[in-house]
């Protein structure tokens, strides 16, 4: 996990995109740091061939290969601070495992916050990288996915057939 810078400059924005097998992806990048990764319909930017934006295909095309259990790519979280704490915590998901909402909010310092992380993981603007597919309820069911549950039962699935 790399460092995160607070302002982006929207100015300079780059995309890149992906097919996986949950899906097309898009990935935005501001000068040197990817600031989303989503999932998209279809391709509505002019693709760039910025090296951040190629280090995290190649980040994310070894993840679906099984290749990689953690990223690299320098990311920027850009939200509030209790969010920002949210994402923290949820880079320190072990691949493969999970977690349910109250386990966060616990690890985060605030043990009645379960509903705020649910909230702050549906704002997550960093999918995979940000592994909020990696939270489940606590009855140990998949629940909310801005990216769908289908998405999220497939990432889990690949991260359980590929355990490192």
């Amino acid at each position: 996990m790399n460092g995160r810078v607070n302002e982006i400059n929207k100015s300079n924005l780059f995309y890149g995109y992906l097919s996986s097998p949950v899906g097309n992806i898009e990935i935005c990048a501001c000068d040197d740091s990817i600031i989303s990764v989503s999932f998209v319909e279809a391709l509505t930017n002019e693709e760039s061939n910025a090296s951040i934006i190629q280090q995290a295909k190649v980040e994310l095309t070894e993840y679906f290969l099984g290749k990689r259990n953690t990223f690299d790519v320098k990311y920027t979280f850009s939200g509030t601070e209790f969010q920002k704490s949210v994402w923290k915590a949820l880079t320190e998901i072990p691949y493969g495992q999970t977690v349910s909402y109250g386990f966060i909010a616990n690890k985060i310092g605030n043990k009645k916050a379960s509903r705020a992380v649910g909230g702050a993981n549906n704002k997550n603007k960093l999918a995979i990288i940000v592994p909020c597919h990696r939270v489940i309820g606590a009855n140990n069911k998949l629940v909310g996915y801005a990216g769908g549950l289908w998405r999220k039962e497939g990432l889990l699935k690949i991260e359980a057939d590929r355990k490192f």
